[in-house]
């Protein structure tokens, strides 16, 4: 029993696994694994030529500092541009966000497809296509419905479909509103001739012809509309931005992957041109509400000056000119500097009160006018308009991709609340020094006016009219100027986000799907989840199949191995002497006759034959076993001992009236109930009517008695006895024989059942005792002297044994098994 494991839950060894054993099944099986992995890799084959190539284009971008090239150090208009800080991340959020998408789709009415009929489906064939769909935005178009177009001739098409009921869903995109629309059921044809008008209930649009493409007639296209969130939403997912190397900080790459590279070269093209021209509006915004501030004030001092200008006509219609003296020319001038100073700390003192009215009134602070525009150069209030202007923008930005209400809005709304209170208090302290500072011209201006009050009336009203002239034109022009600098910045503006290299398509981009990697897939899978399935089977599969199984789980040895034959009864060595079958039972009994030369009698021999449970051949193998040894020459009697469910007699054509049972309860003689076969020197008893108390007479002294007489009549007695492993029957019997045999039936016997027969066997309860194997099936389809062979057993009965129906997952076993 060296280098042998076998099962015995009493004392401890467990039962390793067996991967030699899992190797020759695997072996076994190649059958089914050559035709896993040929269906796998057919599965690739169609996969690879069913789906379409998908491509990646990508295009570079890159986010500079704020730049305008009129603005220097000279210009007088002070202008924020946003900041500089965060511009990368905010250009990389901007374009993964939803609503910069929305603008791009939009734009490009990619919600629209234009598709032809592929060799496995439907192809999207974009600017291909030779015509193009001008669409009524004000009117539905049905959503994910293909909308058959088939031309005719050149100048005409048909536009066909077909609806299976009378409701479909439809989307207005001029607002993006989804609607339910009535559809006519069934197939749906009409005709129509280039550039005419279509209404339809789900189709409204006009259809022309693309420039420089040419319209073959009996040539189809279809028309599909998708959910305009669906697409927005796709293409957000798909779109992709990345710094391009470390080396180039302020350079971006987008990138985009689909099934049509002219649609991907479009999108990214798009997206830089909407991503340029937005910032540049951004960038403008401050500038534009400059101008407009300006504006606003020009149409006031423009006003005064008209009304300066008729007054000096007026007065000089009805005045003589005056000849004022230098000394008073020199008054006036100096009167007229001090009032155009009072004007320019009133315009002040106006922006400041603006200022403050917008602060305390207005939530949105990007639309503040340049205090430079006023004059204003205090360094507080320029830098906290310039710092609330720039959390304004970014607060404005972070709406597009973060929830309001966040931790994000919450600080910024922080910082603005405390610059904003920070640039209210510099408000009132620059108002109160204007105040002090208007004083001190008032009473200049006081001083100045006494000494004029001595010239006439009329002179005095001169030289007043004509100070009001020279200041209101002086602000006229201060305010012109301001807005024309204002207005050259504009226009020389650009955006701070320029295309380094667009998007093209040169060839190659071709990134899926990968054919070769799927085919390595496919070969791995065919291969191993056959191997995993053998695997499970191999690891939860509790049956013995073949001798290797019986050395590794038992040290009982094996007396010999009995294969399939199909025959009409039992009787395969008398009826069939020069088969594989009977030549093995004549291999059985040689191996017999060593067991039982052993023992030292002059008496017969007893041999003994039983099993787990019913179904393993016991019955079969005990006939054969007694005909080999009775066509040998040797008296042999055959004993049905199994009370409990009787089988022997059907073969030798008799009945099961008179047995065993009849001797031991005392109603027969042994005579009476022995029977002479068609086989010469072999005689059967059969086991007679099923008694209540099977057990009390195998052990009773009759019993005892009978095994003795026999001896002394007979040279061999084979005792068929009940199966081992269902009642304990036969163990009373094992005292009278001097060998036992113990049928296994492979792919039918539990290894578990082995368990009961090494224990009695380790404890002495079974002495000499061998197994035979039925239904073996060696490895190379061969056995013995190359005869194939095989017989078809049935099972024992329902009596001992349970329901023998197979499960679903017996059957997949059973048909691995047989592959």
């Amino acid at each position: 029993m060296s280098n042998q494991e076998y099962y015995d839950v009493d004392s401890g060894t467990q039962m390793n696994f067996d991967f030699k054993g899992f190797l020759f099944r695997i072996v076994g099986l190649w059958k089914l694994i050559v035709v896993c992995v040929i269906l796998a890799l057919l599965t690739a084959y169609f996969i690879n030529v069913r789906k379409q190539n998908v491509y990646m284009l990508s295009s570079l971008i890159s986010v500079e500092n704020d730049q305008n090239p009129f603005f220097t150090s000279n210009t007088s208009i002070s202008f924020n541009w946003g900041g500089v800080s965060g511009k990368m991340g905010k250009t990389i959020t901007t374009i993964q966000t939803r609503t910069h998408n929305e603008k791009v789709v939009d734009s490009l009415e990619f919600y629209m497809g234009y598709y032809k009929e592929g060799e496995y489906q439907k192809i999207d064939i974009y600017k291909k296509a030779p015509f193009v769909v001008s669409l009524d935005k004000t009117k539905p178009q049905v959503l994910n419905e293909h909308i058959g177009i088939k031309f005719l001739t050149e100048e005409t098409f048909e536009v066909f479909t077909e609806f299976e009921s009378d409701r479909r869903q439809a989307q207005l995109y001029g607002t993006k509103e989804k609607i339910g629309v009535n559809v006519p059921v069934g197939i749906f044809k009409k005709t129509y001739k280039l550039n005419e008008t279509i209404n339809l209930p789900f189709f409204n649009a006009e259809i022309s012809k693309r420039d420089l493409k040419k319209i073959k007639p009996n040539t189809t296209f279809f028309i599909k509309f998708e959910n305009f969130d669906g697409v927005v939403n796709s293409y957000k997912q798909k779109i992709g931005v990345r710094p391009f190397s470390k080396s180039s900080a302020s350079v971006l790459e987008m990138y985009l992957s689909g099934n049509n590279k002219s649609k991907i070269v479009d999108y990214l093209n798009t997206t830089a041109s909407i991503l340029i021209s937005s910032e540049l509006e951004r960038k403008n915004l401050y500038a534009s509400n400059t101008i407009k501030f300006i504006d606003s004030s020009l149409q006031t001092v423009d006003s005064d000056l008209q009304d300066v200008n008729k007054e000096m006509n007026d007065f000089r219609r009805k005045n003589k000119v005056f000849d004022v003296s230098a000394e008073m020319n020199e008054v006036s001038s100096k009167l007229q500097a001090f009032e155009s100073q009072k004007e320019n700390e009133k315009t002040k003192l106006d922006y400041l009160d603006y200022l403050e009215s917008y602060l305390n009134t207005k939530t949105n602070y990007i639309k503040i006018a340049a205090p430079t525009s006023v004059g204003i150069e205090e360094t507080n209030i320029l830098n906290s308009v310039e710092k609330i202007t720039s959390l304004a923008i970014e607060r404005q930005n972070l709406e597009y991709t973060t929830r309001e209400g966040t931790d994000f809005f919450r600080d910024l709304d922080r910082k603005i609340d405390a610059e904003k209170n920070v640039l209210l208090e510099t408000i009132d302290a620059t108002k109160t020094t204007i105040g002090l500072q208007l004083n001190t011209i008032n009473r200049n201006i006081a001083l100045l006016e006494a000494k004029l009050s001595n010239l006439p009336e009329d002179q005095q009203q001169y030289l007043k009219i004509q100070r009001k002239l020279t200041i209101s034109q002086e602000a006229y022009n201060v305010y012109m100027a301001k807005r024309s600098e204002a207005a050259i910045v504009k226009a020389a503006n650009i955006s701070d986000i320029a295309i380094i290299d667009e998007a093209k398509d040169i060839g190659g981009g071709l990134i899926g799907p990968n054919k070769e990697l799927n085919y390595i897939m496919a070969l791995m899978m065919g291969f191993f989840i056959p191997v995993l399935l053998i695997f499970c089977i191999f690891l939860f599969d509790t049956t013995i199949h073949g001798s290797e199984d019986i050395e590794r789980l038992s040290s009982i040895p094996i007396l010999g191995l009995v294969g399939k034959y199909k025959h009409v009864n039992n009787l395969v060595v008398f009826e069939k002497p020069k088969s594989a079958v009977a030549e093995s039972f004549r291999a059985i009994r040689s191996s017999l006759q060593f067991v039982l030369n052993g023992k030292e009698s002059n008496q017969g021999r007893s041999i003994l034959i039983t099993s787990s449970i019913g179904g393993e051949g016991k019955t079969f193998c005990s006939i054969n076993i007694a005909t080999v040894y009775a066509l040998s020459g040797k008296k042999t009697i055959l004993l049905g001992l199994d009370l409990r469910k009787p089988k022997i007699f059907d073969d030798f054509g008799l009945t099961n009236d008179h047995g065993v049972v009849n001797y031991l309860i005392g109603e027969k003689t042994f005579d009476e109930v022995n029977n002479h076969t068609h086989i010469d020197n072999l005689d059967v008893v059969p086991s007679g009517p099923i008694p209540p108390n099977p057990s009390e007479l195998l052990m009773s002294e009759k019993m005892k008695a009978l095994i003795l007489d026999l001896r002394k009549t007979y040279d061999i007695i084979i005792l068929d006895t009940p199966p081992l492993g269902l009642v304990t029957d036969a163990l009373e019997l094992v005292k009278y024989v001097d060998t036992s045999i113990f049928m296994v039936r492979l792919d039918y016997t539990k290894k578990g059942m082995l368990q009961l027969i090494n224990a009695k066997y380790r404890n002495g309860e079974i002495k000499n005792i061998n197994f035979i194997l039925n239904f073996y099936k060696p490895k190379n389809n061969n056995y013995g002297y190359g005869y194939g062979y095989g017989y078809g057993y049935g099972v024992y009965g329902s009596t001992y044994h349970v329901d023998n129906k197979k499960t679903f997952f017996q059957r997949i076993k059973s048909f691995i098994k047989k592959t």
